[in-house]
């Protein structure tokens, strides 16, 4: 039965909803109040020292080849992934090469490889990190919900957390391993290093967009929203969601079921306003805390060996990893430099990792700061997320609602789907 479904939002959630729910047979009307989509994964202009103008991201985003949904979906809308993304191997080498980098072959043999090939490790480094993987492997990646990603390896040898375990956790949860949750932390290396990938690449792939991120699938999902009759409203801010008689009102118009896939902050807001009887659910994401991604574009900078490296990071060096956007479509000399979890103010952090690169021989000219302070909700043990039902006909999509994965692309698509899905029950 075709039904007329709101959508207000359209990031990758919002649209990953409406390209299900449009493709269910759905008469689709979406509400975006900026006037792109994208939502916190969009473009920006950066001036180069040169005059001209590039297109980069807010942040850098790296996907993997176990984001199964994600690829489905931009293959619905016409783009090509293999064109869209530069695959490699999953690699986490610092600029002196140390570090591991897994070779091509079926997991999990690529990654036992990997450790016993790992650059700069003893025998004793590598040794704790299989027996440790074989234990998470024997137990299903599954532990106390309450642990830390520091206390499930508090007996990997240092080099191995300092070197994988850090910037790998930072990296898919945004959360510092000393206050990560531990379970969700095995999921995601459960579904990176032993699920199911993309047909034609390995679940643990990197995946670097080449491309600007609108590019990627919001840009592509407006055009087959709109060839397949659905409206896609830019600019227009919804004020008012109301409860009627069959379904839901939103500013004076009627439909059939409502999907809200804006941030939590903002969810709250319109059912707090409208009088919704939510109580429950305003007051599990009210309680979500948030982790900042800071971004800092700088130009000078050499072809880097890899087109991603690792860096150490700590007091006065916060980027946790660098970017070689020459090597990924972007203007040659081009570096971002990735802080997650970050606290510094603008001015700081910029400083600070322009001193990080220095240490390493690099001196560079800073083009564009950019900082998303509520990029990702906290990863934190114990963590209670709202569910996505909220009440007859109303759901809510994003990253944050319940879900097996951390704030990231494929967690957001996940949501919409499911509740695009929801739809026909």
């Amino acid at each position: 039965m075709t039904r007329r479904v709101a959508i207000v939002g359209a990031g990758w959630a919002g649209l990953a909803a409406a390209v299900e729910a449009a493709d269910r047979g759905h008469a689709v009307t979406v509400f975006e109040a900026a006037r792109v989509t994208g939502g916190r994964a969009r473009t920006v202009p950066v001036t180069l020292p040169d005059g001209s103008t590039a297109l980069l991201d807010n942040g850098q985003h790296i996907l993997i080849g176990a984001y199964l949904e994600t690829l489905r979906l931009m293959e619905k809308v016409g783009v090509d992934p293999h064109a869209a993304l530069l695959r490699l191997p999953l690699v986490m080498r610092d600029p002196q090469g140390r570090g591991l980098a897994l070779p091509e072959w079926p997991a999990p043999w690529d990654a036992v490889a990997g450790i016993l090939g790992a650059r700069g490790w003893s025998a004793g480094d590598k040794l704790s990190l299989l027996r440790a993987a074989a234990g998470w492997q024997l137990r299903g990646f599954r532990c106390d919900g309450g642990l830390t990603v520091a206390e499930l390896t508090r007996r990997l040898r240092p080099r191995v957390r300092e070197q994988l375990i850090a910037p790998l956790c930072v990296a898919a949860l945004n959360t510092p391993a000393e206050r990560a949750s531990a379970q969700v932390f095995l999921r995601v290396l459960r579904d990176a290093l032993f699920g199911r990938g993309h047909r034609d690449w390995g679940g643990s792939n990197l995946l670097l967009p080449r491309d600007a991120l609108g590019s990627l699938f919001p840009e592509a999902a407006t055009g087959w929203l709109a060839a397949r009759g659905a409206q896609l409203r830019l600019g227009e801010r919804v004020r008012r969601i109301e409860s009627e008689r069959g379904g839901w009102n939103v500013d004076g118009e009627s439909f059939d079921a409502l999907v809200l896939a804006t941030p939590s902050s903002e969810t709250v807001r319109l059912l707090a306003d409208c009088g919704i009887a939510a109580s429950g659910w305003i007051e599990q994401a009210a309680a979500l805390s948030y982790e900042a991604i800071a971004t800092v574009y700088a130009s000078g900078g050499p072809s880097l060996p890899c087109p991603m490296l690792a860096l150490s990071c700590g007091p006065g060096a916060p980027a946790q990893f660098v970017f070689d956007r020459g090597q990924l479509g972007g203007p040659a000399g081009v570096l971002a430099f990735v802080a997650s979890a970050s606290t510094r103010d603008g001015e700081a952090l910029e400083r600070e990792v322009l001193g990080q690169a220095e240490a390493l021989g690099w001196r560079l000219q800073p083009l564009k700061t950019i900082i998303e302070k509520r990029a990702t909700f906290a990863c934190v043990p114990g963590l209670r997320r709202p569910p996505p039902a909220i009440a007859a006909g109303l759901w809510a999509c994003g990253d944050y609602v319940e879900g097996p994965y951390p704030a990231t692309l494929e967690g957001a698509v996940r949501a919409g789907v499911a509740v695009a899905r929801q739809l026909d029950a």
